[in-house]
């Protein structure tokens, strides 16, 4: 795209897709940021098409500098945002609305899922920005959620087609997030009429944590494509996700049942450690990466695609927008959410 082209504000970018790489458009030529957005503006249709076919696009050469500008961008592409419910991971707040990715430790590697599955409604459209790049590794890597449906076993798919998955959480003040965090508010009947509401079983735990348990489904449809998709945390959270030696002292000074977070197929029954790695190389399969430089954008369709970050070193200012809600409801999913007895 020339930088006249990119004045106009009207021309398309010329997506490159490289193996290995998400879809790519280098772009340049704008006075500001305002020029930027009245830009993305005018495009948005070919953003949601280009969307809709790579399920993540990757922008590179938008003045976007700080804070201010992500903002604007962000206003531009996210015109609804979505709450984040149900919390999980430490984030920054850097004002206006923009927050970090993520805080948890950088020797830390996020596994693929897609945000907020385990909600009743979240977030279609993520948009990613780097304020400040790492020295080394910190990409967020996506994954195609076609992809990976289509390269798990067929008896897994089935497994999950007709029974879901399940999800245990145990809040506390010092292995995971708080009840208070993570729902943010201070009083129990909040809580629990939140949990409710969402189809969450609750049971309050005798130190006052507060342990909850989900059903939802493993498998759907995009609203707008059609496309069936994988769409869950069931491979991130469970426990045999963990680093072995984590999990060995976890499971010995806690016991299993107070893990931070675990998963299950919808019956019940345990995810072995075959089966985790068996979806896990499903994703590995689908999943590209770009290095990422200041001022770069990333928009990722939640429900197309799944998302992760490397492991990484030196500073690294990553922000995150989510937006433009979607109901479970409205993607036909195989199995109805509910909650689920403990």
């Amino acid at each position: 795209m020339t930088n006249s082209a990119a004045r106009q504000g009207t021309a398309a970018p010329d997506w490159k897709v490289v193996p290995g790489k998400p879809a790519m458009a280098e772009v340049s030529g704008f006075d500001d940021i305002a020029e930027a957005c009245a830009w993305l503006e005018a495009i948005a249709g070919n953003l949601k098409m280009a969307l809709h076919e790579h399920g993540a696009l990757f922008l590179r050469g938008l003045p976007i500098s700080g804070v201010d500008e992500f903002a604007a961008v962000r206003d531009r592409l996210i015109p609804a945002a979505t709450p984040y419910r149900e919390k999980a991971t430490p984030r920054s707040d850097f004002g206006q609305g923009v927050f970090s990715s993520t805080d948890l430790p950088a020797p830390q590697r996020i596994h693929m899922h897609n945000e907020n599955s385990y909600t009743l409604a979240f977030p279609g459209l993520l948009v990613f920005a780097c304020l400040t790049a790492p020295t080394t590794g910190g990409a967020t890597p996506v994954a195609d959620c076609r992809k990976v449906l289509r390269s798990i076993p067929a008896p897994l798919v089935r497994k999950m087609r007709s029974v879901g998955w399940q999800l245990t959480r145990n809040y506390s003040d010092h292995l995971s997030t708080d009840w208070k965090t993570a729902f943010s508010s201070e009083e129990t009947a909040a809580v629990e009429r939140y949990c409710t509401e969402n189809l969450i079983s609750f049971e309050w735990q005798q130190d006052g944590n507060l342990r909850t348990r989900q059903l939802r489904p493993g498998i759907m449809r995009h609203p707008d494509t059609g496309d069936e998709v994988w769409f869950s945390h069931l491979s991130f959270w469970n426990e045999w996700a963990l680093d072995a030696d984590l999990h060995e002292v976890l499971v010995d000074e806690f016991g299993r049942e107070n893990l931070p977070f675990n998963t299950a197929f919808g019956d019940g029954e345990p995810l072995t450690q075959s089966e985790l790695r068996t979806i896990q190389a499903a994703y590995d399969e689908a999943t590209v990466r770009e290095t990422w430089q200041p001022g770069d954008l990333l928009l990722v369709d939640n429900i197309l695609t799944a998302h992760a970050r490397d492991p990484f070193e030196g500073d690294r200012k990553i922000v995150v927008a989510m937006g433009d809600p979607v109901d479970l409801t409205a993607c036909r999913p195989t199995v109805e959410a509910g909650p689920s007895s403990f």
